[in-house]
């Protein structure tokens, strides 16, 4: 019997153990040297970036690709599938809100240099993604 109690008083010690590292994890706040640099890192931006993603270049599953890179840097891709046509020779990402530096962000994090603003506020979304031939899946 004593060998009982002590396993369960060992289990029950276990359990606290677990609930207060969860709670310890939930309330603590970050630590400010553990911040992401680079572009993932969007302290000038308040809000998610909303960006679509269109395959221009007729790779298969392009976009889909772009858009989990994007994704996992906390960018918010609304849209993601293929262009009108895949005749793009070169990746361009199109500022749509007249925030060229949005733009900037979003392709800095694909590793693409071409940048332009065509602002549509028919568009609900803050950047277009247009994937060319020359996109080779950049992470």
């Amino acid at each position: 019997m004593r060998a009982g109690s002590i396993a369960l008083v060992l289990a029950l010690l276990l359990v606290a153990a677990l609930v207060g590292s969860l709670v310890h994890g939930l309330t603590a706040s970050p630590d400010p040297e553990e911040a992401p640099e680079g572009p993932e890192a969007r302290d000038e931006v308040s809000e998610p970036i909303r960006v679509e993603v269109l395959n221009g270049g007729g790779a298969p599953g392009a976009a889909r690709e772009a858009t989990r890179a994007l994704r996992s840097r906390g960018f918010d891709v609304v849209f993601f599938g293929n262009a009108g046509s895949f005749d793009l020779d070169s990746t361009v990402v199109v500022d749509r809100v007249d925030d060229i530096e949005r733009a900037r962000l979003v392709a800095d994090s694909l590793g693409v240099s071409r940048v332009r603003s065509e602002p549509d506020p028919e568009l609900y979304l803050d950047v277009t993604v247009l994937l060319g031939r020359d996109w080779e899946g950049r992470d």
